[in-house]
């Protein structure tokens, strides 16, 4: 087992907000083997789901959240966007979005070769996370995110 800690890229430009941690996490500091090696947090994926449930506890940790608060969706290649308002009792929705204004929630979209986008406005305490393959960019997921986080909020001026 891995015991090195997730050590994920930030943005300076995420980095000044005030009260907003964020990453794009690596395989790095993951308990995963085989083509899930490094830091798999893949819900719906083949590896093993205590492995996978161990790599959250690391992200979950390290974004100082519990690991039930640290929130993907079922992602589906959609224009789709959740506003979560606490962790999901249930099966997780089917989105390629999620956006909040609660603190003490994490936000985030597993990718490979698609693109993962963090939004945020400070100001209003609302950050959001998108998963944009092509499908989802092509059908709005970028712009439906933007408009979800306005709902809570925030401004795309800021």
């Amino acid at each position: 087992m891995n015991q090195t800690r997730p050590d994920p890229v930030r943005s300076p430009l995420l980095a000044k907000a005030p009260g907003i941690r964020h990453g794009y996490f690596t395989r790095i500091g993951g308990v995963s083997g085989g083509i899930y090696q490094g830091l798999n947090i893949g819900t719906g994926s083949g590896d093993d789901q205590t492995l996978v449930a161990e790599n959250r506890r690391r992200v979950a940790y390290w974004m100082g959240v519990p690991a039930d608060h640290l929130l993907t969706a079922h992602q589906v290649h959609s224009p789709d966007v959740v506003i979560a308002r606490e962790p999901f009792a249930g099966p997780r929705p089917q989105a390629d979005a999620i956006v909040t204004d609660r603190p003490g929630i994490a936000v985030g979209a597993s990718t490979a070769d698609c693109g993962p986008v963090l939004f945020a406005d400070a100001e209003a305490r609302v950050i959001g996370a998108a998963h944009a393959g092509w499908k989802g960019a092509l059908t709005g997921v970028l712009e439906n995110t933007v408009a979800a986080m306005e709902g809570l909020g925030a401004r795309r001026d800021r």
